[in-house]
């Protein structure tokens, strides 16, 4: 789950990490209003929606003027931004963070995330703040340095030190940075995150270290035990077909393809989807609808599917364990038929009855194709989904 960046600001606080002073604003008036409480000649607006990149799409501005910070708060609220990470239909626009600027003399980048390769917390840093760590990564990778925490030692000292000669602090600032780091580190721990980035850490003309901006990602599966977390979650900044996949214990993720998926496993969702790929198409979303497959699931899944315009061919992908294959083909029809579904659906069954449950299908007499196996389902498919488009 991810978070506004002053919802962060405010987890930071909590920790002892510096951020500037600011106020959230819904309105017009609240925005003018912040610029009166936080006083100064000059403020910074930025729009509050889940996604890096808001600078250079004009979702963040320097304002001199309280009029100014209003009107702008004004034109963008309601609105949808679009940055590179949120896709061609942007994320909504319903709060805007009024913050005081800061003289900014260099800018780095500081995060922390889970290392799966070494079971370990890893914090990442580059002295090329402020700009997309891919590009950093891609162009000048000797700008960026990993250090590992072991977990039965937890950070120590070495660690900052480690971070702070290689962005460059002079020995004053050091004790500064492991009170950053150190906040990161109980931060991530105490709340379950799972990423938590700083780009970019500044360091002032004064010499001081602030978090400019936040970001903050928490584990899903841990949201149980952090009821003050869950209460940030901001349903309009997700995907609403995602939203109403959780109301019926159904994994769904959208994507931009046009040949939709219902599998049964997460393993086996990511091998089709592989094979659409292989074969040329390409998929419209990861369904994973559960080992305990009902006809109940497989029309909500049915209806989630084809709530995108973009499908043009379904691909059910089920293996039959728990639920044998004649009862999982008799719940495939009866959503089949429930829906309405009006684009080509091809179906491969393996596993107890499976031969059963393919006669069922293809004596069905509905537009329903029932292939023998996967390689055979993935490739009849996209041309299905060819021939529809």
């Amino acid at each position: 789950m991810n978070i506004h960046e002053y919802q962060a600001k405010q987890l930071f606080q909590a920790v002892g990490i510096p951020v500037p002073e600011g106020r959230i604003a819904k309105s017009k008036a609240e925005a003018i209003a912040a610029t009166q409480t936080l006083g100064g000649e000059a403020w910074v607006v930025k729009a509050q929606v889940h996604a890096g990149g808001r600078g250079k799409v004009g979702g963040v501005k320097l304002l001199k003027q309280a009029e100014e910070v209003g009107g702008f708060t004004e034109q963008i609220l309601n609105t949808r931004l679009v940055t590179q990470q949120t896709g061609i239909k942007g994320l909504p626009i319903n709060s805007v963070w009024v913050e005081k600027p800061s003289q900014i003399k260099r800018e780095f980048y500081l995060s922390l995330l889970v290392d799966r390769a070494t079971e370990r917390l890893i914090f990442i840093a580059s002295p090329a703040g402020g700009m997309d760590i891919e590009e950093v990564a891609k162009h000048t990778p000797e700008k960026i340095i990993n250090v590992t925490v072991h977990p039965a030692s937890g950070l120590q000292g070495y660690h900052c030190r480690e971070v702070g000669f290689a962005l460059g602090l002079a020995a004053t600032q050091f004790p500064a940075l492991e009170k950053i780091m150190q906040g990161l580190y109980q931060l991530f721990l105490n709340k379950d995150a799972s990423q938590i980035e700083i780009n970019p850490l500044i360091e002032t003309e004064a010499g001081e270290l602030i978090a400019l901006d936040a970001k903050i990602n928490f584990d899903d599966n841990a949201l149980g035990l952090h009821p003050d977390i869950l209460a940030f979650r901001d349903e309009a900044q997700e995907d609403e077909k995602e939203n109403e996949a959780k109301k019926f214990d159904l994994n769904y993720i959208t994507l931009d393809g046009n040949i939709a998926c219902m599998v049964n496993g997460a393993g086996l969702a990511m091998a089709t989807m592989d094979l659409i790929k292989l074969n040329g198409g390409t998929p419209a979303n990861f369904l994973d609808v559960g080992g305990g497959t009902t006809t109940a699931k497989v029309a909500e899944a049915f209806k989630l599917i084809l709530a995108d315009h973009k499908v043009k061919a379904v691909l059910v992908n089920i293996f039959g364990g728990i639920v044998k294959c004649d009862v999982i083909a008799q719940g495939i029809l009866a959503a089949v038929e429930q829906v309405h579904v009006t684009v080509p659906v091809v179906v491969r069954l393996e596993g107890t009855n499976a031969q059963a449950g393919r006669d069922l299908l293809r004596h069905s007499g509905m537009a329903i194709v029932a292939a023998d196996d996967l390689a055979t389902a993935a490739a009849q498919v996209v041309k299905l989904a060819e021939q529809t488009a």
